[in-house]
């Protein structure tokens, strides 16, 4: 009798990638949820793409992933609003909760405490692996054509078609000390080029300074369809010399893989969809623009920006391009980057010591403010008048990052839900004293690109700041009339309960 065999141990398959750490993922959770559709139906990069955005967006659709692009190669997809809103309010910031690990339901306090965390948490260093998806095509040389790709007309204004417009760039220091992650547009200028906007204050354009004192041209990366987690790091304003690397892994909890690129040093996601490698030639410009800008208004002009220079292409097999229609809100402009700004100025004003409660930058203001809720209990402690309260806030958050990108702060006490607009207004119109409410900051540094800025103001990048305290004077006796307010708890659930025998429809 033989002996018996060994049985041979099966191997146990690797997880599948949490959709924060991988795009195919995270696209592939927003179709389960039904939080995106498959449009099979032919869909022309050339407006069609951009206009079924914009009608997403305004009326919080589910994301589209175009699948039968007339433009690009075979295979080709884009993904529109892949951080908008959805209309079931349970699950309102379900795309945006995707990004950051958490569950469809997650609210926005929910998301931004995460996004905190994180700040505080131990960095979690990337992993570097040997290869990734990213890697699966690899175009160098003569072999790059950005043309390949279904490059859309996202409006009809815009003085171009952008392939960034949900990407970002990675860039590191001559001396190697500090690796940057930085959103920002591109444009495509020819099958081999981009230009884009590089701002002195971002940290793409801190990093660029220290190439243009060197007299070099700098090596450089863009990463379009990235792992929801690395994109959202990417767009917060973490403090200059912080590599966003590592606050990816803490994040979402695990390192972010990361692959070599082949014509540089830099490391790039490799989970990512589409790969771009080159350089940034010293003072080097081209015109860019102009396009839908994320306050609303698209210019009639556009200008001078540096031009990226692609030697290398890597992309998955049937890549997906992410794509945002900027405009108005809400957009990604607002939903990711004014989150993250929400985040980082809360985790400014909770270090300073204010009693604050909770701060959100309201996407219907796209990006223009951000309403601070002050604990009241807390205020007693303070030997500071309302006034000077709100003053002291302002000032601390307009000394950080996240403060230089909102040029307006609103005040309101913690009874007020600060992530809904219609309360923010009310607090506007019955708190705000017009003559003695307002603290203006006209020498305050700010983005250039707010619109309503002289030309003075946005050439010299300061001015157009303001503190609006909507704070109740110290002792006022009145009460929210309210269903919340006005009512006891009993009969408050009893009506709750009976509801739908009243007569109304569920609710």
């Amino acid at each position: 009798m033989s002996a018996p065999s060994t049985p041979t141990p099966t191997p146990t398959p690797a997880p599948a990638p949490a959709p924060a750490l991988d795009f195919r993922a995270f696209v592939d959770r927003l179709l389960a949820d039904g939080d995106a559709v498959a449009v099979r139906r032919p869909v022309d990069p050339h407006l069609e793409v951009g206009a079924v955005t914009r009608r997403v967006y305004e009326t919080a659709a589910p994301a589209p992933l175009f699948t039968a692009l007339t433009a690009g190669a075979p295979g080709c997809r884009i993904l529109g609003a892949p951080a908008g809103l959805n209309r079931d309010p349970d699950a309102r910031y379900g795309r945006l909760a995707a990004h950051v690990g958490l569950g469809r339901t997650a609210g926005a306090r929910e998301i931004v405490e995460r996004l905190v965390a994180a700040m505080h948490a131990e960095p979690v260093p990337p992993r570097l692996v040997a290869t990734g998806p990213c890697k699966q095509n690899v175009l160098t040389g003569g072999q790059v054509d950005l043309e390949r790709f279904p490059v859309p007309l996202l409006h009809a204004e815009d003085g171009g078609r952008y392939l960034g417009t949900y990407g970002f760039h990675i860039v590191r220091t001559p001396d190697g000390s500090w690796t940057s992650w930085s959103v920002a547009r591109t444009m495509l200028r020819d099958a081999t080029s981009l230009v884009g906007p590089v701002m002195p204050q971002q940290h793409v354009g801190l990093v660029r300074e220290q190439w243009l004192r060197r007299g070099e041209r700098m090596p450089w990366a863009m990463v379009l369809g990235a792992p929801p987690a690395a994109l959202a790091a990417a767009g917060m304003p973490l403090p200059a010399g912080v590599s966003e690397d590592g606050y990816v892994g803490a994040l979402a909890g695990a390192p972010v893989e990361v692959v070599r690129a082949e014509t540089n040093d830099l490391l790039v996601p490799a989970n990512s969809e589409i790969v771009l490698e080159g350089w940034v030639e010293v003072e080097e410009l081209a015109a860019e623009g102009p396009m839908g800008e994320y306050h609303g208004y698209a210019f009639p002009e556009g200008k001078a920006q540096p031009v990226f220079h692609v030697e290398a292409v890597t992309f998955r097999d049937d890549p997906v391009l992410p794509v945002c229609a900027a405009g108005l809100p809400p957009e990604e402009n607002h939903t990711v980057w004014g989150t993250m700004i929400s985040a980082a100025a809360l985790d400014v004003l909770r270090r300073a010591g204010l009693p604050v409660d909770f701060a959100w930058c309201s996407y219907e203001a796209a990006t223009c403010w951000i309403v601070v809720a002050v604990e009241r209990a807390r205020r007693a402690e303070l030997a500071l008048a309302d006034d000077e309260l709100a003053e002291l806030i302002g000032e601390t958050l307009f000394a950080s990052h996240a403060g230089w990108l909102v040029p307006k702060v609103i005040v309101v006490d913690d009874d007020i839900d600060v992530t809904d607009v219609s309360q923010v207004v009310w607090a506007l119109a019955t708190r705000h004293h017009p003559q003695t409410g307002t603290r203006l900051y006209p020498e305050t540094p700010g983005i250039p690109m707010v619109p309503y800025l002289t030309a003075a103001e946005a050439k010299a990048g300061r001015g157009g700041k303001s503190v609006t305290n909507c704070l109740l004077p110290q002792g006022f006796r009145g009460r929210t009339a309210s269903f919340t307010g006005s009512f006891p708890a009993e009969l408050r659930q009893r009506v709750l309960d009976d509801w739908t025998a009243y007569g109304f429809p569920a609710a």
